[in-house]
């Protein structure tokens, strides 16, 4: 046996990343170079809100295949001293966008890609907002870094060239042969680029230089000259280029449709689990989906199960089946369609709803509740319910010193949703595809100026009203299945902050889905490789599992106060490198 060796026992049991802390500063992002400028930031003396804002820029630079400035930015944010916020960073459909103007073209449902995917651009509006309202620098002073990456240049990385399906190589094909620019801005001389290569943006880098002049030529308070920003953006020469760009495609997004565009600052949704405070955005958003089955699995000894057995894994699984399928009867834009909230997340119906599951066998059917009547089931006649995993998202965190929180999901305008728009340097969304165009009872059925249900769900915990997690993940309808796994890991079984994100992970299929034709796979799960009696007794309740690929679901982003050391502690998910999709990064000092 050699005597050389520096470590002989197991390392089986250890986590891919080593936990790291800082005293003033967290900050993590799906890329390096994201999480960089986001520390940059903190170090000037900003604040969280600051550093989530300008990660955020270099994300929609640096990450195209999964988030660009034409997409979406859901936020919370949680100052000391102060409440949690939501920023509604949702899009909005044009006025022109009904059910029958998408018939009269032929389509019984919203594509999901192309100018009739599109609504109005929402993350310029929710990131110059945060900055307003709960920031401390100017514009200029956090899109420095994206400027500078834009204008220069910045190393490509695995995701951009090769995440599948979303990837410049799996996008070439459609690009040269319907899309010029996106070719002229990702296909140099024809062909996907090969690590490693500098990409630059010059659009990318105009636009953010149009919008720095409308802020040093605006007179005013600190307020304002953000005010003018944001106007700049959506009443000034973007929103034209946009209209241009819509209306040579036959679309339905015109420049009225910016104009009249309102970036919202709401109240969350909250539930109390076992000494936490858990923040999400509103119905709007799926993240009450968490929530809600937060609730029922309160109501259950989850402990007695053991982590990760096949009782547990049952038992969640069922809780975010009946979550999901109030998801899909229920969730709206509030400021359309009436949600009951309050009645959904009360522990009543939460109790009452735990009732339905069968420890012993998993539910074929699709099961919403009647929250309003206050029982566990609505009548079969009443319900609503569809017929893969939806990709195309980030997520930025940070924590400042003084305990300021924000966390931020920017999603969409990825690649292969739209042709870039040569003048701004990034595509528009196609989170129009989400809505429904029948029944019309649907609360998700498309309406003029009506914000589209998103799977995109940043997550926000205190304990006893103190700062404790901030936490987010790519995933579409996977994100909350995700984040529900790494909270329960971190706060019922006390895994440390790497090996919660790093523990196995699975998600359900059994609901319609939030893209595409809304198909459901009913009892279908997916599952990354665990033990084989785990998934023998898993199979024996009636579920039909999906093997996945190792290091697959999850793709975490989290940082964690520490009270008693009053450390911040950062963590990101190694299945980001893994699969090819990121090149995530933590940034602590």
């Amino acid at each position: 046996m050699s005597t050389r060796a520096f470590h002989r026992g197991s390392t089986e049991s250890g986590c891919v990343y080593p936990r790291v802390f800082g005293a003033r500063g967290a900050v993590v992002a799906e890329n390096y170079l994201a999480a960089d400028a986001g520390l940059d930031v903190l170090k000037a003396g900003c604040n969280a809100v600051d550093a989530v804002v300008a990660a955020s820029w270099v994300e929609g630079l640096v990450d195209p295949q999964m988030f660009t400035p034409g997409g979406e930015v859901p936020m919370l944010i949680k100052m000391i001293g102060q409440r949690t916020q939501v920023i509604n960073g949702n899009t909005a459909a044009p006025a022109a966008a009904t059910p029958e103007a998408y018939a009269q073209r032929g389509l019984e449902r919203v594509p999901d890609r192309g100018i009739l995917a599109a609504g109005v651009p929402a993350a310029p509006g929710a990131l110059i907002t945060a900055l307003l309202r709960f920031g401390t620098s100017s514009f200029e002073e956090v899109v420095e870094a994206a400027l500078h990456h834009a204008r220069h240049g910045f190393p490509l990385h695995a995701g951009i060239l090769d995440q599948e399906r979303y990837g410049v190589r799996d996008c070439a094909a459609h690009f040269l042969k319907e899309w010029p620019a996106s070719a002229q801005l990702y296909l140099p001389g024809g062909e996907a680029p090969t690590l490693p290569r500098m990409l630059k943006n010059p659009a990318y880098a105009q636009l953010l230089e149009y919008l720095i002049a409308a802020e040093r030529t605006a007179s005013g308070s600190r307020a304002m000259k953000l005010g003018a920003v944001y106007r700049a953006f959506y009443e000034g020469e973007p929103s034209a280029a946009i209209e241009q760009f819509s209306r040579a495609r036959d679309g339905l997004l015109a420049r009225a449709d910016l104009e009249r565009f309102a970036t919202h600052v709401e109240e969350p949704a909250v539930l109390k689990f076992r000494g936490s405070e858990v923040y999400k955005c509103g119905p709007w958003n799926q993240g009450p989906v968490l929530l809600q089955a937060l609730g029922i699995l309160d109501t259950v000894d989850l402990q007695a199960f053991g982590h990760n057995s096949a009782d547990y894994i049952h038992c969640v699984t069922e809780a975010l089946n009946l979550a999901f399928a109030d998801r899909e009867q229920y969730y709206g834009d509030p400021r359309q369609v009436r949600v009951p909230l309050e009645e959904l997340l009360s522990p009543h119906y939460a109790k009452i709803r735990a009732g339905l599951i069968d420890p012993s066998h998993t539910c074929a059917e699709l099961r919403p509740g009647d929250p309003n009547a206050g029982k566990a089931l609505l009548p079969e006649s009443d319900r609503l319910g569809g017929r893969s995993w939806g990709a195309g998202t980030v997520h930025v965190s940070a924590i400042d010193k003084a305990g300021n929180m924000a966390a931020a999901t920017p999603s969409g305008a990825w690649l292969r949703s739209n042709e870039v728009v040569a003048e701004l340097g990034f595509p528009l969304g196609n989170r129009l595809m989400t809505f429904h165009l029948s029944p019309d009872r649907h609360p998700n059925v498309m309406a003029p100026l009506k914000r589209p249900r998103t799977t995109i769900s940043p997550t926000l915990v205190t304990r006893e009203g103190e700062p404790w997690l901030v936490f987010g993940s790519m995933g579409g309808d996977q994100q909350d299945q995700w984040q529900l796994q790494f909270f329960l890991n971190r706060a019922v079984f006390g895994l440390d902050l790497p090996a919660a994100i790093e523990a196995p992970k699975f998600s359900s299929e059994h609901f319609p889905a939030s893209f595409g034709a809304f198909e459901r796979y009913p009892r279908q799960l997916r599952i990354e490789p665990m033990r084989s009696d785990v998934f023998e007794a898993l199979r024996a309740k009636g579920h039909e599992l999906d093997i996945a690929a190792p290091w697959s679901e999850g793709f975490l982003l989290a940082i964690e106060a520490h009270r008693g050391s009053g450390l911040l502690e950062a963590g990101c998910d190694p299945r980001g490198s893994k699969t090819r999709m990121f090149a995530p990064a933590t940034r602590v000092y």
